[in-house]
This record gives structure tokens, sequence and C-alpha cells, in this order.
């Protein structure tokens, strides 16, 4: 038997979006990168190519590989560059290369970074910084995308993050994304001092307690690995198949051809405890369930049941939503607070 309130999430009921015109070779495009992302994640894949499939897929404009792969490769050798002008030679730990690779990543997106020609000419390269302008991509679900953040050197807790790891990962370095509640960061580990996050939004280190009490983190979402977990590189890629469903979704507004389902499956086969795939699929069994209802003789695709078992698991997982204007809170906190949350051991 279902608890009461999986049975009380399913009566708000809203009003079901009907489905939009779309061409057929949007339709085809957003099916060819599910399946290249289907073989990338079960091969254990590049995380640089699974956001280019996903990028791609939503704004159908295929320069997007060449720029992303071009601009990672110049970010990469200047990471090569900064790394042996700047070497770290109070680390004598034996994992010193990786935590000098993580430095020159970190240095390269965070600072001003001087660079010299050939030729003896000099130039900046400007650190990526937080984009507060439609941080949420409400209004532009580029703003999300890794690639306008290369155009800009604005993006957000999205595609800061993501950058970090493709770079991360052209160098050969370790790190692993982690998620709170509406956010994505970096955690890092060191024979020095253990595990450690890197914040890209504001260019800190934050302490795990500070993380917890002001992101708006129950104590039972961190016991269940829902967040502050480190992600594999293939539950990395799950992430690029929840942005090509909510991709499909702002497209397409079609919750009934089971494509977003069918994401969200596989998301969930290899990130069990993904809570925003859960929700959205939740979420579009209920949209699918409320159009059946509108018709003369209704095919019940999913049952209510099925919908409130999987709104319980959320409950049960210690998922909560955590509200935009709080959200906003804590970015700003973390914008003008740094100093009382950093690891004090990384910042030595």
């Amino acid at each position: 038997m279902l608890p009461k309130y999986a049975y009380a999430i399913l009566l708000v009921i809203g009003c079901w979006t009907s489905k939009a015109s779309y061409s057929q070779e949007i339709a085809t495009r957003y099916k060819s990168a599910l399946d290249s992302l289907h073989v990338l994640i079960e091969n254990n894949g590049s995380f640089k190519n699974a956001v280019i499939f996903t990028e791609t897929a939503y704004s159908g404009d295929t320069s997007i590989r060449g720029r992303i792969n071009a601009e990672v490769s110049f970010l990469a050798e200047l990471a090569r560059r900064w790394s042996d002008a700047n070497p770290i030679k109070q680390y004598k730990f034996g994992d010193s290369i990786n935590f000098q690779k993580n430095y020159a990543v970190y240095s390269v997106l965070k600072d001003t970074v001087k660079v010299k020609t050939s030729k003896g000419n000099g130039y900046l390269s400007l650190p990526y910084k937080y984009d507060f302008n439609d941080f949420t991509a409400d209004k532009d679900w580029k703003n999300m995308f890794v690639s306008k953040l290369l155009a800009t050197h604005r993006g957000n807790c999205h595609s800061l993050p993501y950058l970090y790891k493709i770079l991360a990962d052209e160098l050969g370095a370790t790190c692993w994304l982690s998620l709170a509640p509406n956010h994505i960061y970096i955690k890092n580990r060191s024979k020095n001092f253990g595990w450690y996050n890197t914040e890209l939004t504001s260019g800190s280190f934050p302490i795990d307690a500070w993380v917890m009490a002001s992101g708006y983190v129950p104590i039972e979402a961190v016991q269940n690995g829902i967040y502050m977990d480190t992600l594999s590189n293939q539950q990395a890629i799950a992430l690029c198949v929840l942005d090509l469903a909510k991709g499909y979704e702002r497209t397409t507004k079609n919750y009934y051809d089971g494509f977003i389902v069918e994401c969200c499956d596989l998301v969930l086969k290899y990130h069990p405890k993904n809570v925003m795939a859960i929700l959205l699929k939740a979420e579009t069994m209920k949209k699918l369930y409320l159009k059946e209802q509108t018709e003369k003789y209704p095919r019940i695709t999913y049952t209510p049941r099925q919908m409130a078992k999987l709104y319980g698991e959320l409950f049960d997982l210690g998922y909560r939503e955590m509200p935009e204007e709080m959200y906003m809170k804590w970015l700003q906190s973390v914008q003008k607070e740094k100093a009382k949350y950093n690891n004090q051991k990384v910042m030595k």
C-alpha cells in the first residue's frame, strides 16, 4: 500500500499541454542523439562528446562540435603551459601530478592568464564567470550550454562544472561531478587533505558542512546518496541524457510519444538515484495520463499507482525542491561570503 502523501501529490492536477507541432527532422535529430548517448554510456565513453551530442540536438547547429573541440584544445594547452610555468613545489605527495593538473584547470577557468605568442605578443585569457541573467535557463535553454559559456565566458552551475570536467578529462586528471539541490559542483580528492569541493560559481573551495547547511540539503538526502556524492563518468553522461530529455521537452512539448520516459529510463539504469530523472519521468507519466482521460475511450498507459510509487520514492530518498528565491540567496552568499566557508587546507 502506498503512503497517503503519494496519493495526495497525484491530486494536484494541472492542465496538460497539447502536443506542439514540430518537424520530423527534429524528432530524427533527437533520436540520433539518444542513440549516440546510449553507445557512449554503455562504453563509458567521452563526456565531452556527450555534451556535444546533447547541445547539437537542441540547437541543430552542427558547428558546435568543431567550436567546442577547438576551444577545449586551446584551453587544455593553456592549462598545460600554465602548469609548467607554475609548479606547486610544496606539495610532496604521490598524487602531485593530478593535484597540479586540477589546479591548472581551476586557474585557467577562474583567473586571468597572461599568454605570450611565438612572436612575443601578449594577450589575456579572461576568467569564466557566473551569469546571473536567466541562470535557470527558463527563457533560453542554451544558457545551460558549454558552447555558450565558451563563447561568452559566462555560464552557470551547469556549464561551468561541465567545462571543468571536460578539461580535466583532456589533461588526464581525476575529478568528479557532484549534485546538490538545483546545483552541480566538482569534488576532488587529495592524498594530503582528503576530499575537497571546488565551486566554480564563486571560485572557492567550500567545506561539506557549509554546503549542507546553506544549500537546502536534508541529512537523509546525503545519507541516501542523492546529493554530495561523486558521480562516475557513466553517471555524468547520464546527466547529458537528462539534458537531452529536457531539451526535447522545451523543443516539442511532446510528453506522449515515449521519448522523455525512454531518456529517463536510460538515466536511471546508470544512476538509479537521480532524483531529477525520477521527477521528470513521474511528471511526464502524469501528463500522458491526464491527456488520456480526456479521450472517449481512454487507453491507460500508466496508472496512478505507478506515478505515486515514483513520487513516494522521491520522498523516501529525501528529495525536497529548493525554491528559486532561496537558490538566488544561496548564490549571492556564495559570491559574497566565500572567505567564511573556504577549506583552509586547500587555500594554503
